[in-house]
């Protein structure tokens, strides 16, 4: 739920006291991918402490979050279209990557698990923040949110319009459904496909920030 406003902030819809925290925690995203993560590697855990903290100042549950099954058949049809256009992609271009059926299923696994958690954080503290920064403009919410999860792909330039996409996507559908669950796995089915399906010369193996120009 939106917290309490000023009349200042009621006026233009916009409660830029909230909008602070989301801020600070996209600035320290971007500095782990750009610095820490080369300097001080654990310093992610800081992060997502700080977002926890944030959650149980709100007293914002699991299921709250959407840490829950509640996906529709028409998700799991428009998931099904999404992979077998990729394969199909893959196919007509002979793009496919070689790799064995054990590394495929390891690789699925770890993408999906990863996938839940760009979800939680893109959605579940994301999404929920900017819902509380502009509570009167629910729209611009999910715009929001997926430009600066295309942001943390730069300079990935592939990434980041899949993700612009993607996670405009992702928010309108956690905001009609709330179900981190599926779109960790709706993540990282696609993800790992993308993967499959694309070759380095165009995704730069998916890497993003620094390792971008190693490739």
């Amino acid at each position: 739920m939106p917290r309490n406003i000023s009349s200042s902030n009621r006026a233009s819809g916009v409660n830029w006291r909230a909008g602070i925290e989301p801020g600070v925690a996209f600035a320290m995203i971007v500095l782990y991918i750009w610095w820490l993560r080369f300097h001080c590697p654990y310093a992610w855990v800081v992060i997502l402490a700080l977002m926890i903290a944030s959650h149980l100042r709100e007293r914002e549950g699991f299921r709250q979050l959407g840490f829950r099954w509640n996906a529709s058949a028409t998700l799991w049809v428009v998931l099904g279209l999404i992979a077998t256009s990729i394969l199909a992609i893959g196919l007509i271009c002979r793009t496919f990557r070689q790799v064995s059926w054990q590394g495929a299923c390891l690789s699925v696994l770890l993408y999906c698990a990863w996938g839940l958690v760009q979800q939680y954080i893109l959605n579940g503290y994301f999404v929920n923040r900017f819902s509380d920064f502009l509570p009167h403009h629910t729209r611009a919410v999910p715009i929001l949110a997926a430009v600066c999860f295309s942001l943390v792909h730069l300079p990935n330039w592939f990434l980041m319009i899949v993700t612009l996409a993607g996670g405009y996507v992702c928010a309108r559908v956690y905001l009609q459904n709330r179900n981190l669950y599926f779109l960790g796995l709706a993540h990282g089915v696609t993800g790992f496909l993308i993967y499959l399906a694309v070759p380095d010369t165009i995704s730069h193996h998916l890497y993003v920030g620094p390792k971008w120009f190693s490739m």
